[in-house]
Order: structure tokens, then C-alpha cells, then sequence
């Protein structure tokens, strides 16, 4: 039993150092953490119309040009639309083209799978694209655009035949 007592004291001083260590470590580390920042009340913004601003909930329309037309350019709205027009543009592939009794044709093949034959003169495209030209390697589209003051302008497009 006295063996055991002697053991038991030798061994609790071996490690004391290193406990004190731990101990200590981080007694002087304190973090420091800024201040928040400083909160600003709220000032709501009263509207009122005096000063001819747009009301903010209302949707804004182009104002009409003279002629009574909403801009140069129109394209025929009440047209009916045709096959291709329900698709946008990036989604057609022309994937062949047909010459039957002097007319070039370019066929088409539309998101949904289906094949259609256009020449000059059909419309393609969400944006009113009409056909100008159709060769052996591809579809020449003059599309109408309108911008946010309600003119029309053209933009032109191709499709090219896939390999």
C-alpha cells in the first residue's frame, strides 16, 4: 500500500506545468468586437403629385405618335400567326433545303419535333420574323422589335443549315 501511495504522488507532479499552461492560455486573449453601426430612423418618402411624378403602381404605356399609331413600323397585329411563330427564334433548326418549280424552300424543324417547310414570305419567330431570303445554306429573317417608347425597328436574323 505504501508503494502505491508513492506512485500515486510522483505521478500527479510529472504533468502540472502543462495543466497550469492550459490553464492560463487564454486568460489574457480577450476578443474584441466593434460597435454596431449606428441605426438610422426611417423616413418614409410621402408621394405626392405636385411634383407631375409617374404613379408607381400604375403600368406604364408608349404614349401614341402622331398618326395615332404607338410608333414607325408596325407590324401587322391582326395577321394570323402562322406554324412557326409560337416558337422562338434560337429554337428552329433548318436542318434541309428543297428547290421545287423555282422556289427555294428551307425545312425547319421546330421545338417540338415537327418538320416545316417555309420559303420567302412565311413568318418564324416570336418578334414578327418575316422571311426575306431562303438559299441552300440558309434562312435570311427581318424580325420587328418594339423598344420601351413603342417604335418598331428591324433586326435581322439567319438560320443556318445544320450539318
Amino acid at each position: 500500500m505504501l508503494a502505491s501511495m508513492l506512485l500515486a504522488g510522483c505521478g500527479g507532479e510529472e504533468f502540472q506545468d502543462l495543466r497550469d499552461f492550459v490553464k492560463n492560455a487564454g486568460a489574457d486573449m480577450r476578443g474584441k468586437i466593434a460597435p454596431p453601426p449606428e441605426v438610422k430612423p426611417y423616413e418614409p418618402f410621402v408621394y405626392n403629385n405636385e411634383a407631375n411624378l409617374p404613379d408607381p403602381f400604375k403600368p406604364r404605356k408608349p404614349e401614341l405618335r402622331a398618326g395615332g399609331r404607338a410608333g414607325l413600323n408596325q407590324p401587322d397585329l391582326e395577321r394570323p400567326k402562322e406554324a412557326l411563330e409560337e416558337f422562338p427564334l434560337e429554337g428552329l433548326k433548318m436542318v434541309g433545303y428543297l428547290y421545287q418549280n423555282k422556289v427555294g424552300y428551307a425545312v425547319i424543324r421546330a421545338p417540338d419535333g415537327k418538320l416545316h417547310r417555309v420559303k420567302a414570305g412565311n413568318y418564324v419567330g416570336l418578334n414578327f420574323g418575316l422571311i426575306q431570303e431562303v438559299t441552300d445554306t440558309e434562312v435570311v429573317i427581318k424580325e420587328m422589335v418594339q423598344d420601351s417608347a413603342g417604335d418598331w425597328s428591324e433586326r435581322m436574323s439567319s438560320l443556318q443549315l445544320m450539318e
